[in-house]
């Protein structure tokens, strides 16, 4: 009896340590199910490459990746829209921020490209060096400053980075104050809005039109002082749009809608709270928070696209021989509102159209 009370104790403990080391081994498989399971998900995750430019109103796009649902953006920072643009058309990215003037223009070169959303506009000032004898909006002033240039037989130089928004509302802004941009003027292309303030520092240019923050720092660190804001011409202060291809839109709808999806949440919180903005600009950029912060003053969030401006700049550009042809027809087939009206659940007429 006491032998088979002993086999039995034996066989309960063996049983037990079955049940446990089962349990256990369970466990761990459920675990390392759900583990592969979340790593799955998270392998299966589109990708998707967004270029933008570095500027101000810019970099706010830097933080649209960790705004995304669905798709992983990988978010890839150039020194200038047409760079950004370089990069969609030669398909090494999915999706760009470009401005106005790039979509209008690689319309007028045949590129593909279909117009998805607004994102911010403004960012534009023009300047003059500390010591010009002009105040603020003197245009009068200023014709007749170019006029004794002129007579001295002395170009007046005026700097911008050829292809960007404030080179084109700087033009507009010429001509509608009676300065002819193709021959009153001689300009100077800067491509990198980061050397503006040195040109104008050493005297290489009278006046400049350049993007935020650089045009806060070139205030605020006295290299220059305001002249005016070109926004009374005819593309106003539209700056940048979200653009794509038609082959993406057919092959990865998902992921635009998406990323519209992230920069319509950006737009919102940016009119709510720019820290977050200010914080991208500082990293983004190196300059001072404070230079940062002055630069917002001038910049607009906004996700809307405005076809009838996009019209008035397209004509404005061809008048001032930036590009060669009508592009009236292909400006109203390629902005495409789907995306934002799904998003926002509103009408076309209420976002632009």
């Amino acid at each position: 009896m006491q032998y088979l009370a002993q086999e039995t104790q034996k066989t309960q403990k063996t049983s037990s340590r079955l049940f446990v080391f089962r349990t256990a081994a369970v466990t761990l498989g459920l675990a390392c199910s759900l583990a592969f399971a979340s790593s799955a998900q998270a392998q299966s995750k589109p990708k998707f490459k967004l270029a933008y430019a570095k500027c101000a109103h810019c970099m706010s796009m830097a933080l649209v990746p960790e705004l995304a649902k669905n798709v992983d953006i990988e978010g890839i920072n150039f020194t200038a829209g047409s760079d950004a643009l370089t990069a969609l058309v030669s398909k090494s990215v999915d999706i760009a921020q470009v401005t106005y003037l790039s979509f209008v223009s690689g319309l007028d070169k045949g590129f593909d490209l279909v117009a998805v959303s607004g994102q911010v506009n403004g960012g534009s000032e023009m300047l003059v060096g500390k010591d010009t004898a002009l105040a603020s909006d003197d245009w009068v002033g200023l014709k007749k400053l170019i006029a004794e240039y002129k007579a001295q037989g002395k170009p007046f130089r005026i700097a911008a980075s050829r292809g960007n928004a404030q080179d084109l509302h700087m033009r507009g802004e010429l001509a509608l104050n009676g300065i002819n941009p193709n021959k009153d003027v001689q300009f100077v292309n800067i491509p990198n809005p980061s050397d503006h303030a040195a040109a104008l520092q050493r005297g290489e240019v009278e006046l400049i039109c350049s993007v935020e923050p650089f045009a806060s720092q070139i205030r605020m660190t006295g290299v220059g002082k305001h002249f005016a804001f070109p926004y009374k011409q005819a593309a106003g202060r539209l700056t940048n749009l979200i653009v794509t291809r038609s082959d993406v839109i057919k092959e990865h709808p998902a992921e635009v809608k998406e990323t519209v999806a992230a920069v319509v949440r950006l737009v919102d919180n940016l009119q709510k709270d720019k820290g977050a903005w200010v914080a991208s600009i500082v990293k983004g950029t190196g300059l001072d928070k404070t230079v940062a912060t002055e630069a917002l003053k001038n910049s607009y969030p906004d996700y809307k696209m405005y076809r009838a401006q996009t019209q008035a700049i397209g004509t404005m550009m061809k008048d001032l021989k930036y590009i060669s042809t009508d592009v009236s027809a292909q400006i109203d087939k390629n902005m495409d509102y789907s995306f934002l009206m799904e998003v926002t659940k509103k009408p076309k007429t209420e976002l632009g159209y």
